[in-house]
């Protein structure tokens, strides 16, 4: 940058950078999402192409960004981990976070059309960002443990009141008086005894949202190659081990994802 007498301005910025040996956070929230779903007629309680929307763009991050080590998302919210180490940015929070929401946005216009077709987009989205550090891998674990029960008290609501709604003749107003006060024992036993319905046996992918993490694949990629009795180039079939977004619908309260998954929080 050429040096110039109102270079001095610079002296205004703040020094935004994260603490070292920290975990990373950045979740990204939808913006006035009940009202969005609403006016492109997503279906209730859950979307099915506005989740995998989410989810795709949710990958184009972690492709464009190989530091984020694992990532969680439900309804309109993300939640990426960048490993303890990053130097991504040097670590400042406003570029990490600018970064990360200017791509998860566009990339949520740009394939639109590939998981919404029924609909065209009528404005475009708004989404928020925070970033949050994480000192130990326990704080850390409980941050997505946090999330993921959150998914589930979520789910679980939402499933009864739109069940009440769209097929119990409520309305909106009758749903939730119905289930004020109302526990995780007493929903579920509403969904069985009022539409035989157990919650247990509905799709991971909305009960339990969507963790992305990286895992190797093998691939078989056709390589042309000759050899040296060979007086032609021949295609054969090579194995190729490659880094890929893997996307899991699982629990990860427990230790039985942390211990299948240990390179995560080794990085």
């Amino acid at each position: 940058m050429a040096k110039s007498k109102f270079e001095y301005v610079r002296q205004f910025e703040k020094d935004d950078s994260c603490l070292p040996n920290c975990w990373i956070v950045v979740r990204i929230d939808g913006r006035g999402f009940h009202k969005f779903s609403d006016d492109h007629k997503f279906e209730k309680p859950n979307d099915e192409g506005a989740l995998l929307l989410m989810n795709k763009c949710a990958e184009c991050v972690m492709n464009q960004f190989k530091d984020i080590v694992i990532a969680y998302g439900v309804s309109d919210e993300y939640s990426f981990v960048f490993r303890k180490g990053t130097t991504q940015f040097s670590r400042r929070e406003s570029k990490l976070m600018s970064n990360l929401i200017s791509l998860f946005s566009s990339s949520y216009v740009f394939y639109w059309k590939d998981y919404i077709k029924q609909t065209a987009l009528l404005y475009p989205p708004a989404f928020d960002a925070r970033v949050v550090l994480y000192p130990s891998n326990n704080n850390l674990k409980d941050y997505l443990s946090w999330r993921q029960a959150d998914c589930h008290i979520n789910n679980l609501y939402n499933t009864c009141f739109w069940k009440l709604v769209l097929e119990g003749h409520c309305s909106n107003t009758e749903a939730e008086e119905r289930l004020k006060g109302t526990v995780s024992s007493d929903k579920n036993e509403l969904l069985f005894s009022q539409f035989g319905i157990n919650y247990n046996t509905l799709d991971e992918f909305y009960r339990k949202g969507t963790i992305l993490i990286w895992k190797k694949v093998d691939e078989e990629v056709l390589k042309v190659c000759r050899s040296k009795d060979d007086v032609e180039e021949q295609e054969r079939v090579v194995i190729r081990s490659r880094r890929r977004v893997t996307h899991l619908h699982t629990d990860l309260i427990g230790d039985e994802f942390w211990l299948q998954n240990t390179e995560i929080l080794e990085c």
